[in-house]
């Protein structure tokens, strides 16, 4: 083709990597992202403690509702968007359309 190495590496390899590889990373960030919520070790926590506060303040439960549609806000649209790379990416190796 007449690629220096890295022009190969830069035009040829990566690309084709990147498309393989972002696809599955999203869906372990998705995982991993629910796996903290149902650990409550680091940002649901710390949604639920602020909530904790403002339900003492204000003696009712909305802040719960904010901090669950905080959590649904994060992960639905990385669900969406980790479905719309994988089916993306059948397309490209298969050719042919996957049923959603």
């Amino acid at each position: 083709l007449g690629l220096s190495s890295g022009q190969t590496m830069r035009f040829v390899v990566l690309p084709q990597a990147i498309r393989r590889v972002v696809p599955p990373l999203l869906n372990d960030l998705v995982s991993l992202q629910k796996d903290v919520a149902l650990v409550s070790l680091i940002g649901p926590i710390e949604i639920l403690r602020q909530a904790n506060i403002d339900k003492a303040k204000f003696a009712n439960f909305t802040p719960f509702i904010v901090a669950a549609l905080i959590f649904l806000a994060v992960t639905i649209p990385l669900t969406r968007l980790t479905d719309y790379l994988w089916h993306r990416q059948q397309r490209r190796t298969t050719g042919t359309r996957v049923a959603a």
